[in-house]
């Protein structure tokens, strides 16, 4: 329902959106002052306001959650993600900016919006819009995470050296500058070893190989591109370590983490980028060793990266030659691939109405932490060959959540006992293969 979407530039796309096939029953048209000072009225009758950014379709409970907390929600997107299934009703307005938009575009929207309302809180709900939000953040002068703070949660060579310097592990890695000192870190380090993005996200545009030759042809390549963002100081150049990966999802406030779940991977995401396959992940033994490890070092980082409030996404490898945690990533958003949704039915926490309750909690309305539970969930998830994928004939009783995306395949799967789960996951992680699975060509970057 579009009948809170006043994403407009014009009052032309004002009437498109405000149609009568898409309004209220009740919804009665208004030229466009009155219209204007209707919403006028109606924003200042609000306490607060958060701006939320978005250049991709996500955060629908972050949305709702901040309207629940009686804010005034504004939703900055692209013109294209009009047409997703937004939360209509948690929005008091919606300003687009063009598909192709740049961060200084979201900046000029933002403080076009800060000229005829205050706001009180800015946030991004994608990764991509992390460095965007800090920058408007900073010219506006609003209270947050500034844009030099931002880039250790963006930039993977920013992320190693900062985690470094705390003494938490990493594989082996170097800046690709110099040649020297490449030519250098190439002769002591042994392959396999990959050539990384420093700002993409997931296992994007990561090249394998097993050489310091496969290395420099692949370095050549990128160089002869031509335009910055294939360049190969964009890259960061690392040692391929072999092991289980993990992941370690926390809500944070006043820099102490107050809960975190802790998942382990079935195949890794590098290869299920690469080579196709069922994505799974399950929530780890609360009385593991590993359990107890990872809590421990995400705190250690979370603490070196200096992180205040919000929700994070850290990635550990454990490698199966020495048994040791390795950093991959960290991330100052909520998961991909369902994982909020997976800890809300094994912990009873969603990390996207966690933070949104975060970013709108006050003196008179501080955060408080729901009652934790300690179950498990996993979930299974792959591309499907099928636009709209039945599962109606998978009826375990412990399916509790079922992925709603043209050609995706999904199932969340909850039980009070861990080998339940597992069972569940290698079984149908077999089934998803067999009657749904497609595999994509691997992208180089994630809006390829």
């Amino acid at each position: 329902m579009r009948a809170m979407a006043f994403a407009t530039n014009s009052v032309a796309h004002i009437r498109e959106l405000l149609n009568p096939s898409t309004v209220n029953p009740g919804f009665r048209f208004a030229p466009p002052g009155a219209l204007c000072r209707h919403r006028l009225r109606r924003l200042c009758s609000m306490k607060n306001h958060i701006v939320c950014i978005a250049s991709e379709h996500k955060g629908n409970e972050f949305l709702d959650e901040a309207q629940n907390a009686g804010w005034n929600v504004t939703l900055v997107t692209r013109k294209k993600l009009l047409d997703e299934p937004w939360v209509w009703t948690a929005l008091s307005d919606v300003k687009t900016v063009e598909d192709n938009a740049s961060p200084e575009d979201y900046i000029r929207a933002v403080t076009n919006i800060a000229g005829s309302r205050k706001i009180d809180r800015l946030v991004r709900l994608d990764e991509f819009d992390v460095s965007t939000a800090a920058r408007a953040r900073e010219h506006l002068q609003l209270g947050g995470m500034t844009s030099s703070h931002a880039l250790r949660f963006r930039d993977k060579l920013s992320m190693r050296n900062v985690a470094n310097e705390a003494g938490i592990l990493c594989p082996e890695f170097t800046g690709v500058f110099t040649q020297n000192e490449i030519d250098a870190f190439l002769e002591r380090v042994p392959g396999p070893l990959i050539v990384k993005p420093r700002y993409e996200v997931s296992a994007f545009g990561i090249r394998k190989c097993e050489t310091k030759e496969q290395v420099w042809d692949v370095l050549t390549d990128l160089d002869s591109r031509n335009n910055w963002r294939d360049h190969p100081s964009q890259f960061v150049l690392e040692k391929f370590i072999a092991g289980n990966v993990y992941h370690v999802d926390s809500i944070v406030d006043r820099g102490k983490v107050l809960a975190c779940g802790v998942s382990k991977y079935g195949t890794p995401p590098f290869s299920v980028t690469h080579y196709g396959g069922v994505f799974t992940t399950s929530i780890v033994s609360y009385k593991s060793k590993e359990r107890k490890e990872l809590e421990k070092l995400n705190e250690q980082l979370l603490s070196a990266f200096k992180y205040e409030r919000g929700v994070s996404h850290a990635e550990f490898l454990q490698s199966s030659e020495d048994g040791k945690f390795y950093l991959l990533e960290v991330a100052c958003r909520v998961g991909g691939a369902y994982i909020a949704n997976v800890l809300e039915h094994a912990c009873n926490f969603n990390l996207w109405r966690e933070w949104a309750k975060l970013e709108t909690s006050t003196k008179d309305r501080p955060y408080k932490l729901p009652k934790l539970r300690k179950d498990f969930a996993g979930v299974a998830l792959a591309l499907a060959k099928q636009d709209e994928p039945d599962t109606s004939q998978y009826v375990d009783s412990e399916i509790v959540y079922r992925v709603s995306k043209p050609k995706h395949v999904g199932l969340i799967f909850y039980s009070r006992k861990e080998k339940r789960v597992s069972e569940l996951l290698e079984t149908y992680a077999e089934r998803i293969a067999t009657d749904f699975l497609a595999v994509a060509p691997a992208k180089e970057r994630y809006d390829d």
